[in-house]
């Protein structure tokens, strides 16, 4: 295959049955390659991939970025570039932009490209609060860039080159109910009470994106994070929630809005600090048995 242009997608999966046909069928006219590297699967996820033309692999799951650098060094991927994209999110096609020519028409030190990402939520797109829209390095040239080994808010890192925008959406739409997705961000807050820790006391490798608040959207996104971990416990996630629905109007969302702050603006970013609190009582507020406990039970090596 002559990989010049051509895009191939890699999409982690468990249990994805009612998303990835989306996924897929929105990506079948765009990219040429689609990968799944599935955490071994109990639904039909693996039977529908393979029916529309994926191709299949299985992995045993360690934390996200583990898995998708695993796809990038084991996937038998023949494209120029890679595309990062979720079971649960969907291409939205847009008809005044051809990705392929405009890939082609790129200059060549260009190896990676922001799109912008789109959160639908309760039938609601979230265009407000600061939530739309939000460029993310979703496509680069393959081996080029890996996945930052973080339990949460992993990015994308270049090994060389610059990069570019380019004017398409990636849609994030969950079919799974609040008892579902309260479960997830329950398990999330545990990840991101690990990442702030590893933040604050840099636990296991230093980030490699530079927090800079004037630089690109994970730059500014780590930045703030350093910020926000400066705020007191408990106090942080009033300041967040106010500052998303207030300040950023994320309130012109209607309900769908209003639900979507109070529980991934305030009582998620509650609960962390809640899983923080504990930690610090457990451990009598000593740093470094905190340290060592965090080492112990979610280093990756």
């Amino acid at each position: 295959m002559d990989s010049l242009n051509k895009i191939a997608a890699i999409i982690l999966t468990y249990n994805e049955e009612q998303h990835i046909s989306r996924c897929i069928n929105s990506l079948k006219n765009t990219v040429d390659e689609i990968f799944i590297v599935d955490s071994f699967s109990k639904d039909k996820t693996l039977e529908i991939a393979e029916s529309l033309g994926a191709r299949v692999y299985q992995n045993p799951w360690v934390n996200y970025a583990t898995q998708f650098n695993w796809a990038l060094e084991n996937c038998d991927i023949q494209s120029q570039w890679v595309w990062r994209i979720d079971a649960d999110e969907y291409y939205e096609d847009n008809k005044k932009l051809d990705l392929k020519k405009s890939l082609s028409n790129l200059d060549q030190d260009i190896t990676g490209i922001y799109i912008k990402r789109k959160i639908i939520f309760m039938d609601k797109p979230l265009l407000h609060g600061g939530w739309f829209p939000v460029w993310h390095l979703k496509i680069w040239k393959y081996g080029k860039g890996f996945c930052e080994n973080r339990w949460m808010d992993e990015h994308i890192k270049l090994t060389e080159g610059t990069t570019t925008q380019l004017d398409c959406v990636q849609v994030d739409e969950n079919f799974n109910n609040l008892t579902w997705w309260t479960d997830k961000h329950n398990h999330y807050a545990t990840r991101e009470v690990v990442d702030l820790l590893d933040t604050k006391y840099q636990i296991f490798s230093k980030s490699s994106v530079e927090p800079n608040f004037f630089g690109t959207g994970e730059q500014r996104k780590r930045y703030l994070k350093l910020a926000y971990l400066k705020f007191p416990l408990f106090l942080r996630p009033f300041i967040y929630f106010s500052y998303r629905y207030f300040f950023k109007l994320g309130f012109l969302d209607g309900k769908s809005g209003f639900v979507w702050h109070i529980l991934q603006g305030f009582w998620y970013r509650f609960l962390v600090d809640a899983k923080i609190y504990e930690l610090k009582l457990k451990f009598k507020n000593d740093e470094q048995e905190i340290i060592e406990f965090i080492k112990k039970e979610y280093s990756t090596k």
